[in-house]
């Protein structure tokens, strides 16, 4: 993959700042020069710190990618060509998500827009900074059901933060450095750049803007400090006897993982994370409790059912994560950080609601409480912390172990062991949820698809992070389902060589809607079964220019990680694994966080068959089956 400078092309621009103008944009006293739309579009990007852009093109953004090229020639920037726009989509969010900064996609008017939406959505809901350009066909067009037109402005307002059509190429500067505050700033989110053809090739004067010489005055992404509501949370805090802190995406995005350990410290509060809170609190600290929710651990969900105080950092109250809304720490008194004051109070009413940033906030609470000069009590939560010790022996998350075939479990496992600082993404189905079990992430190390559940999205998103991170390790966890969604970019990995790593976890089925249909649906495996016609994944990523290993038997597992971790290159493990093994602890729909299915249970007896082997093919099956999970016989 190459190199990028860090250095732009001097264009003969001085940039002097001159006080804004009436309508709050900064100008620039430099000479304008004499460019097009697409070069100003690709210059103020460049300005604003974009590195790598990930895109593919087509006609109505051909003037873009013709000075796309001239920028790459210059060395400012690097373009990735992915064979899918959505994988574009993702790899931006991959990007993104691992760094911190604004990820940037293209794609072209028509199909090209519309195959964006997914990742666009996918940002949305998980709060991810990204900006993605379009083109779109000529202006006068507009309107004309031209060739390859939609309105891709229209088709993404509910998942975008905000969205422009540019109209006027003089708009460019101004809409570009709006575009990358906004989706950066705040609770982050995706924006769109809908880029006319007509405008990216119309020459004007151009004075660029450089980042941070933009005003919106209708935009707040900060807020006023709140002391009497953080001077309400301490009370709440320092009288609670079973406190729980409750941790989101939020605190991830501002960096807030100092403060909640030193938070959780001081007051000896246990800390539980939601999927997309995974790294912001140290899963082997002795006060983690790991994640709550439908596939978390058993002592969180009982946490929360029966904690007096749930301070919620950073997180939404989604429903995978509160279950049945109305159990969901009933007994508790609420305290509600987020930065998004839609968020606050949306789905539980907080006794003290304080927006703003979840670091600062955090840092302003210890700062408060110790200007107060007031010692915690060290035993405040004494009896509260023995007790979820308790559930943690009593409940804990094991990895099974089977004599003749390899648990999905194990292989999640062996991975964690050999590459334990590795930045882990995941596509979405039981893989993920055993990932976000049994690996132990830092901050931004965790990157998966929580709030859509977009399958498909871990090797692109992979493939994102290891271009911002190209010295760090990154390593996918698929499933076999999820795989077949973008493995056409595999070609892109081997195109620019990227080391990204993608272990599946090939049940041969679409693991949990599997799960469901069993537990939930008599059995009836209707249209979840992937054996049939399923590729041959190692031969498939090797026509593709990427190292392929295929693992079947357990002893072979430790050395084929070890091979795949070793390789300088992508690489592609497929591993076997049984077929019919469920995620647990599940809550089910409609149920409360402590209504768990999965849990440890009395023994048998003895005199109760625990296998019934399916007479028509052979395989073993748990007695509680109607149905082989192998061909679907019934027992």
């Amino acid at each position: 993959m190459g190199n990028v400078s860090t250095t732009r092309l001097d264009v003969s621009f001085q940039s002097a700042i001159a006080p804004s103008d009436s309508n709050g944009v900064v100008t620039s006293s430099t000479q304008p020069i004499r460019v097009t739309g697409g070069f100003a579009l690709i210059d103020s990007l460049v300005r604003h710190g974009v590195t790598h852009i990930f895109g593919y093109p087509g006609g109505a953004i051909l003037p873009v990618y013709d000075e796309l090229y001239k920028a790459e020639e210059r060395g400012e920037l690097q373009h990735i060509l992915v064979r899918h726009e959505q994988g574009a989509s993702h790899a931006a969010d991959g990007y993104a998500r691992a760094t911190g900064k604004v990820g940037v996609c293209f794609g072209t008017s028509g199909p090209g827009a519309t195959n964006l939406v997914t990742g666009i959505a996918t940002a949305q809901l998980d709060s991810v900074p990204m900006l993605v350009v379009t083109g779109q066909v000529a202006r006068a067009s507009i309107g004309t059901d031209a060739f390859q037109e939609t309105d891709i402005y229209g088709i993404t307002l509910p998942i975008v933060k905000h969205s422009y059509v540019v109209r006027d190429p003089q708009d460019m500067a101004r809409i570009v450095a709006e575009a990358m505050y906004i989706a950066g700033t705040g609770r982050p989110g995706p924006v769109l750049i809908d880029v006319p053809k007509d405008v990216g090739i119309e020459q004007f004067d151009y004075v660029p803007l450089e980042p941070g010489n933009i005003k919106l005055p209708g935009y707040h992404a900060t807020f006023k400090k709140q002391p009497e509501q953080l001077i309400q949370a301490l009370q709440l805090i320092r009288e609670a006897k079973q406190p729980l802190l409750y941790v989101g995406g939020g605190a991830i995005i501002s960096g807030a993982h100092e403060e909640i350990r030193a938070l959780a410290e001081r007051y000896q509060l246990p800390v539980t994370t939601t999927l997309m809170g995974k790294g912001a609190f140290d899963e082997k600290h002795p006060l983690a409790v790991g994640m709550l929710g439908m596939h978390g651990t058993a002592y969180a969900n009982f946490a929360v059912s029966e904690c007096d105080l749930l301070i919620a950092v950073g997180a939404r109250f989604d429903d995978r994560v509160t279950g049945r809304l109305d159990m969901f720490a009933s007994h508790a008194h609420v305290i509600h950080i987020d930065i998004d004051p839609a968020e606050v109070g949306k789905n539980r009413l907080p006794q003290v609601p304080i927006v703003g940033d979840v670091r600062k906030v955090v840092a302003d609470m210890l700062r408060i409480d110790q200007e107060k000069g007031e010692r915690p009590n060290p035993n405040q939560t004494k009896k509260w912390l023995n007790r979820i010790d308790t559930w943690k022996q009593d409940f804990p998350l094991v990895v099974p172990s089977y004599p003749n075939v390899i648990s999905p479990q194990e292989v999640i496992a062996e991975v964690g062991r050999q590459a334990p600082d590795a930045y882990y993404t995941t596509d979405v189905g039981q893989h993920q949820m055993w990932a976000a079990q049994f690996l132990k992430n830092g901050p931004r190390q965790w990157i998966s698809s929580a709030g859509l559940g977009t399958m498909g999205y871990g090797m692109p998103a992979a493939m994102g992070a290891k271009v911002a991170l190209p010295d760090h390790e990154v390593i996918c966890i698929s499933g076999d389902a999820s795989f077949q969604m973008n493995l056409q970019e595999l070609a892109t990995l081997a195109q620019y060589n990227i080391a990204a790593k993608t272990v599946i976890i090939n049940n041969g089925w679409q693991g949990m809607v599997r799960q469901w249909q069993q537990a939930f649906f008599g059995e009836r495996y209707s249209a979840s079964n992937m054996a049939t016609g399923m590729p041959d994944f190692e031969l498939l990523a090797q026509s593709m220019g990427v190292k392929g290993m295929v693992v079947k038997e357990k002893s072979e597992l430790e050395g084929a990680i070890a091979i795949m971790l070793a390789h300088d290159g992508p690489f592609l493990l497929d591993v076997w694994v049984k077929r019919d093994e469920n995620c647990y602890p599940m809550v089910p729909a409609g149920a409360s966080n402590a209504q768990m299915l999965g849990l440890p249970d009395k023994p048998r007896p003895s005199s109760q068959p625990t296998i019934i082997t399916c007479s028509q093919c052979g395989t073993d099956n748990s007695a509680t089956h109607k149905f082989c999970s192998e061909c679907g016989s019934k027992l």
